[in-house]
């Protein structure tokens, strides 16, 4: 029964291996986490949290990993998604958070929040993000942009 699940996640994600019976750390980097991804979506759970989804893997890849977590989260799947590249977390997501030193952000609706407004609270700058944007592109403001900023860190 493992042997055939491992073979439909090899041949759902397009895992390059020997076959079913191959041992994982027989497998390149990509292609482990490619098997290790599928394993967990063709399971259908309720919940998934996931990190770094697509680590490791070429473009076309992480394009069909995209892809199938859209899809099941479109089947009623709650997915979280931890990652550092925002691209990824703005394709993936309705809503975003961020931590950072401990401090969660608002969750924020993808559409409505710019990236340099997350690029802020991923820095540490806590606060009502759209203002921090603007204060930083006001001229007339910068040097007070500059005197929070270093007092942040």
């Amino acid at each position: 029964r493992a042997r055939t699940y491992a073979g439909e996640v090899i041949r759902a994600f397009a895992v390059k291996a020997t076959g079913p019976e191959a041992l994982a750390e027989s497998l390149s980097g990509g292609n482990l986490q490619k098997f290790i991804m599928g394993r967990e979506i063709l399971q259908t759970p309720e919940v998934l949290i996931v990190s770094q989804p697509t680590w490791g893997v070429d473009a076309g890849a992480a394009a069909a990993i995209h892809q199938a977590l859209v899809d099941l989260a479109a089947r009623g799947s709650a997915i979280v998604v931890i990652s550092q590249d925002l691209d990824e977390l703005l394709t993936l997501s309705d809503g975003l958070a961020v931590i950072n030193q401990g401090r969660l952000s608002p969750v924020m609706r993808v559409g409505e929040v710019a990236i340099d407004e997350i690029g802020l609270l991923m820095g540490g700058v806590h606060g009502d993000p759209k203002a921090t944007v603007a204060l930083a592109h006001d001229p007339m403001l910068a040097d007070l942009y500059d005197a929070e900023t270093a007092h942040a860190h």
